[in-house]
C-alpha cells in the first residue's frame, strides 16, 4: 500500500511513528516492518481509559519482539479542551524525542478517511480550495519532516490488510462517541460516502493536489532567529495560505476567524504567541511579546522603519532581528 517513492525517502530516513495500537497505526507499523524501514515509535497514555495501559503493554511488547524503541509518555489529567490540549500534549513529546534523538520524520497514520472528514469539517465552516486539500502526504514542520504516508488508502482497506494478517490492534471506544464533531462527520457523512464513492473520491483528491499547486503562488521565507519574512504575493489569500503554512510548521494551526482578520487588517496577533504583520512589500511573523520600557533610540529606529508596534516587543529581544529588517527594508 505504500507509494514506491515514500519507500525508498523512508529507507534512507531516521523515523518516528507516532503510535496509539489503535488500527491504523498498527498497520502503519507492520506496513514498514515489511518494507525494511526503520523506526521507532512513541506513544501517549492519557490515562483515561482502562485500555490504555493495555495499548502501552502492547506497544513495548511489539517493541521488544521487532527490535525498535517504544517511547512512552504519561501525560497529566487534561481538565478541559480535551482534543486540543491532547494534540498538544502528544506533538510536544514528539518534538522532544525528535530534538535529543535526531529523527528526520514523524511518521502519522492518517488516511484517506481523516482526509475526507477534514475536507468536508472545512467545507462546512467555509474554506477556498487550498483549505479543502488540508493534509498532505509530505509537510515541513520545525527541523522535521511530517509524513502521513497512509494518505491515499481507506480505512476499509487498512482493516482488511490487518485481519488478512491476523495482526491484533485495539478500538478506541471514544472513536465512537458523536460529542466529537469529527466523529459526527466520520459516521454520518464520510464514512458512507467512502463506502460508496471510494474510486471517485481518490481522484478528486489528486484533482484538488494538483490544482493547489498551479493556484499557490511560492514566496521563499526569510528567517532569522524566530523572525520570518516574506515578500507578498499578488492575491490577500494566498499571503494567508504563506502564513498559514508556516505556522503549521510550528504545530499552531490559525482558526477561522484569524484567517478572516488577516483578509481585513494589516497586523494580527494569532493565538496570543504570534504576530503576522505587513511591513511596506514584505509580510513579517514572529512571537509575540508585549512591548515595555524600550530605549528611546530603539524607539525612533522602529519609527523609521515603520515597524507596527506590536511587532516591537520581540525586535527589542533580538539585535540580530532587528539588523536583519533594517537591510531587508532599505
Amino acid at each position: 500500500m505504500l507509494h514506491n517513492k515514500t519507500k525508498e525517502d523512508l529507507r534512507k530516513s531516521k523515523n518516528l511513528l507516532a503510535f496509539s495500537a489503535g488500527g491504523d497505526s498498527t498497520a502503519l507499523l507492520f506496513m514498514l516492518l515489511e518494507n525494511n524501514i526503520p523506526f521507532d515509535i512513541a506513544i501517549v497514555d492519557y490515562g483515561t481509559r482502562e485500555q490504555s495501559k493495555e495499548e502501552v503493554a502492547y506497544a513495548k511488547a511489539l517493541a521488544k519482539q521487532y527490535n525498535f524503541t517504544c517511547n512512552v509518555h504519561q501525560a497529566k489529567e487534561i481538565e478541559s479542551n480535551f482534543e486540543a490540549n491532547a494534540r498538544k500534549i502528544r506533538y510536544d513529546f514528539f518534538e522532544t524525542l525528535i530534538q535529543e534523538h535526531d529523527y528526520d520524520t514523524l511518521l502519522t497514520a492518517h488516511h484517506l478517511g481523516d482526509r475526507f472528514e477534514w475536507m468536508l469539517m472545512q467545507f462546512c465552516k467555509g474554506a477556498g480550495c487550498a483549505e479543502l486539500a488540508g493534509m498532505q502526504e509530505k509537510a515541513l514542520r520545525n527541523g522535521y519532516i511530517l509524513y502521513r504516508p497512509l494518505l491515499h488508502v481507506d480505512k476499509q482497506e487498512l482493516l482488511e490488510y490487518l485481519h488478512g494478517n491476523n495482526i491484533k490492534y485495539f478500538e478506541d471506544k471514544s472513536n465512537s462517541d458523536e460529542k466529537y464533531t469529527r466523529n459526527t462527520f466520520r459516521h454520518n457523512y464520510t464514512k458512507p460516502l467512502l463506502e460508496k464513492y471510494l474510486q471517485g473520491i481518490k481522484k478528486s483528491f489528486k484533482y484538488i493536489d494538483a490544482d493547489v499547486q498551479d493556484l499557490i503562488q511560492d514566496s521563499p521565507l526569510k528567517k532569522i532567529n524566530e523572525l520570518v519574512c516574506f515578500k507578498k504575493t499578488p492575491t490577500s489569500r494566498n499571503d494567508i495560505y504563506l502564513i498559514d503554512k508556516y505556522l503549521k510548521s510550528l504545530n499552531h494551526l490559525m482558526s477561522g476567524d484569524e484567517k478572516k482578520q488577516l483578509q481585513e487588517k494589516q497586523t494580527v496577533v494569532i493565538g496570543r504567541k504570534y504576530i503576522a504583520t505587513t511591513l511596506r512589500d514584505y509580510i513579517c511573523i514572529a512571537p509575540y511579546i508585549k512591548a515595555e520600557n524600550m530605549p528611546k533610540n530603539f524607539k525612533e529606529k522602529m519609527r523609521l522603519l515603520h515597524v507596527e508596534p506590536k511587532l516591537r516587543g520581540y525586535l527589542a529581544t533580538d539585535s540580530e532581528a532587528v539588523e536583519f529588517l533594517s537591510l531587508l527594508l532599505v
